[in-house]
């Protein structure tokens, strides 16, 4: 489910290739009937034609859905097979929508993770910078966490730093200091104070534990590298 996801989280995607016909054929695009997903026939304003545009290199877009063949030798009326190849990816958000997502295709998506390609840096100027891929929707996506920053905190956690400043946690790279003072990270070890109330003992060792040595930088340095 979604909530098993959030921003930071390194994972590792496959689809299983499936056979499908090829539509209609450009420089830039490949377009390919949809094998898994179906028309919502009571989307208001939206009728999806139940096909897909994938790119050609030519396009200079990102896809992680691919065809065998490559789109490249593709024809109007070929067979071929699209899924997705084992593709690393570093999950840039979390979107949930209650009721479910409009898009004219059923099932009616109640979450996206935006994700990039491994290795790539978010840019807050880019405002389509991250795909969006539905973890639950009709799409057999196979995901697979390889890597969670800070995978010893909760979202919304408080915790105090060696320095006593007070944060909160609201994702691996989106901490809060509750003293009003300009941001900044934490300097390790850190105190949980609060998780949904007060924490238990266990919970509370737990990130004593896990913080006793190294620091933010060290587990940005992982993300890094993953």
């Amino acid at each position: 489910m979604s909530h098993d996801y959030r921003s930071g989280d390194v994972l590792l995607l496959e689809c299983p290739f499936t056979e499908t016909a090829v539509t209609g054929v450009t420089r830039y695009y490949v377009s390919v009937r949809w094998p898994w997903l179906e028309v919502d026939p009571q989307a208001e304003n939206i009728r999806w034609n139940g096909q897909r545009a994938l790119p050609t290199p030519a396009a200079g877009e990102w896809e992680i859905f691919r065809t065998e063949p490559a789109e490249t030798v593709l024809k109007p009326g070929d067979t071929c097979l699209v899924g997705i190849p084992e593709t690393v990816v570093h999950v840039q958000a979390v979107h949930r929508f209650d009721p479910p997502l409009v898009t004219g295709m059923l099932p009616r998506p109640t979450s996206y993770l935006e994700v990039l390609p491994q290795g790539e840096t978010p840019d807050p100027s880019l405002e389509d910078q991250g795909y969006p891929i539905d973890p639950a929707g009709g799409e057999p996506i196979r995901i697979e966490l390889l890597f969670r920053p800070y995978a010893f905190l909760e979202l919304g956690d408080e915790v105090a730093d060696r320095n006593g400043r007070a944060w909160r946690f609201d994702a691996p790279w989106d901490w809060h200091p509750l003293d009003g003072e300009r941001s900044g990270t934490p300097t390790w070890p850190l105190t949980l104070l609060f998780r949904d109330g007060e924490p238990t003992p266990k919970e509370a060792e737990e990130v004593v534990r896990a913080t006793a040595v190294g620091s933010h930088a060290d587990e940005l340095e992982r993300w890094s590298g993953q």
